[in-house]
């Protein structure tokens, strides 16, 4: 079990081991809606009660980001996004300020990537970043299947006075081919209470904090 750890094959926890999922594509939106739906709500809410009134917030592109928008539509806000539908969604908010950052559009995510975007955003100072991801975990850290998103993905939280990673349980433990950032990163992880105990073990303890969430 050794070797396969090292080779890459599986990974050990206290509790026993898994199988590593390499995640070689973006998945497109229809196909993560239907993915943990009552998590990516439930992850939504709590998050959204790090959001205050007047504060200027990064959303990155996703469903479970689609739903934290849902939520912040009654406080009046500064939203910048790489997201389409959550722009096109949050501009019909009077009190809500919106910027896409503009750029190339990913045709999976219906997002924006490139350069342009992460000058925008390497540009402003946000109260609060959320960054939503594909995959997840303690040693691999967040990962996305192409350069593109994990440049525009690390300048989402670069300058943000905190910085919250959304990611239901099902993700955990996945990879991708490129690193976005290490957990420790950020200042909250937020998931849901599917997560395997031994992967709450290995969460517990470390530099963020961690909050696991009961789906209704």
């Amino acid at each position: 079990m050794i070797k396969l750890d090292e080779q890459g094959v599986i990974s050990r926890s206290h509790g026993g081991v898994a199988l590593r999922r390499f995640e070689p594509a973006q998945p497109t939106t229809n196909e993560k809606q239907l993915r943990s739906p009552a998590e990516k709500r439930a992850i939504a809410r709590v998050a959204a009660s790090l959001v205050n009134a007047g504060d200027a917030v990064v959303l990155d592109a996703g469903t479970t980001m689609m739903e934290l928008a849902k939520c912040l539509t009654h406080l009046p806000l500064r939203v910048i996004t790489v997201d389409l539908h959550i722009a096109l969604f949050l501009a019909e908010f009077r009190q809500i300020e919106v910027t896409i950052v503009g750029g190339r559009i990913d045709d999976s995510s219906q997002s924006c990537i490139g350069e342009h975007g992460r000058k925008l955003l390497r540009s402003v100072y946000p109260n609060i970043a959320f960054m939503s991801c594909n995959s997840w975990g303690v040693k691999t850290g967040v990962t996305t299947p192409t350069e593109d998103k994990a440049g525009l993905k690390q300048e989402i939280i670069a300058n943000a006075q905190r910085k919250v990673l959304l990611a239901d349980s099902s993700k955990y433990g996945a990879h991708s081919l490129f690193n976005v950032v290490p957990l420790e990163r950020f200042n909250d992880v937020i998931t849901d209470v599917n997560l395997p105990p031994s992967a709450q073990v290995e969460l517990k303890g470390r530099a963020f904090a961690l909050t696991l969430v009961q789906p209704e």
